[in-house]
Formats: C-alpha cells, structure tokens, sequence
C-alpha cells in the first residue's frame, strides 16, 4: 500500500515554478469534480487537495507525487 497523508500534513511537490511546499486540506477517496475535470480517486490511492504556502492557490495530486516535509 502507498504511503498516505491526511488532513493538516505539510507536502511538497514539483511545478513548472520548481519545488512548492503547501498544506493538505482534502482528502478525496473517490472520484471528484475539480476544476471542470473528473479526478479519480480510490480509497487505497487517494487524492489530495493542496494550498500552497505562498500563493494560497490549491492544486489537486496524487500521492505518488507529494513528499512529507
């Protein structure tokens, strides 16, 4: 099984920008609408919500793509 996070745990994760650390606000274990887009989730491979530390924009990853910090 994947690692998990949860509510409140601080990621980072790469953009275009380079490395850009937030915080999770959601977790999404089934399929979601997010920004016009189906996003799919499962219980055992969710999704994350994110708001970045300096900007407070939230952005939506896999867990495969977060690192703890």
């Amino acid at each position: 099984m994947p690692k998990q996070f949860k509510v409140g745990n601080h990621v980072s994760w790469n953009s275009e920008a380079g490395r850009v650390s937030g915080r999770i606000i959601k977790v999404h274990r089934t399929d979601f609408n997010y920004k016009g887009y189906i996003h799919h989730a499962e219980k055992d491979n969710p999704q994350y919500e994110i708001r970045s530390d300096k900007t407070d924009h939230v952005e939506a990853h896999k867990v495969k793509s977060l690192r703890k910090i």
